[in-house]
């Protein structure tokens, strides 16, 4: 038996969102505010792994231009359905005082994970750690963590769910607060999964894992 070795990927590779797709596994990273955007390695066994792809590449997918320490790229989720790669990430500009910051979410799509990536779809501007579900119905849906600004609020206030039409190639429908957190007052990270009749939300709540199991009659209204 093969035995992997810790790390997998040596140096600077934050933020890992793993996928399978056939007998390959794929792992894409954030970059911050370095140029080209996300790194993607690929594996065969999961314990060698190969730099494959850096879809960023362009500037009219990422301008770092003036991007500052800790800017750039957060928390890329990469995801597989019916032959194309989507990979969410978001773009974050900070500014002023007390965590102030821009946090635009957008998606590139891709048939071939080493070839050139699209231009990309902007998403929304409400928070960061965007994540695309892929539901067994073909509908497609977006959770990331909605970020408050406003004096007196919490600023991680809660984990925001709205549908995503590919025709469309845009966000459609009401965007809906799914989860508001604990009284721990830090909910991000988040994840749908889709098991045994059930929807899963996974989010990382100050710490630990917190799992939410909604029947899937519920959510396809």
């Amino acid at each position: 038996m093969k035995t992997i070795t810790n790390p997998i990927l040596k140096g600077f590779n934050p933020d890992p969102s793993i996928l399978r797709v056939g007998d390959d596994y794929y792992i894409a990273t954030s970059t911050f505010e370095w140029f080209p955007g996300v790194q993607i390695h690929q594996s065969k066994d999961l314990i060698h792994w190969k730099l494959i792809a850096r879809p960023l590449n362009r500037i009219s997918q990422l301008d770092m231009r003036g991007a500052g320490s800790s800017e750039g790229v957060w928390a890329p989720c990469l995801s597989y359905d019916k032959g194309t790669f989507y990979l969410i990430y978001t773009d974050v500009k900070l500014w002023g005082y007390g965590g102030a910051r821009d946090l635009h979410n957008y998606m590139v799509t891709t048939k071939d994970i080493t070839g050139d990536w699209s231009e990309p779809i902007y998403l929304n501007s409400s928070g960061f750690d965007p994540s695309l579900f892929h539901d067994e119905n073909g509908r497609k849906w977006l959770v990331n963590m909605l970020w408050d600004h406003r004096k007196g609020k919490n600023r991680f206030a809660g984990i925001m769910l709205q549908e995503y039409s590919a025709e469309e190639k845009k966000l459609v429908g009401q965007a809906v607060n799914i989860f508001k957190g604990t009284e721990l007052g830090l909910v991000e990270g988040p994840h749908l999964y889709q098991r045994n009749g059930y929807y899963y939300l996974l989010t990382a709540e100050g710490g630990p894992v917190i799992n939410m199991r909604l029947p899937l009659q519920d959510q396809r209204k």
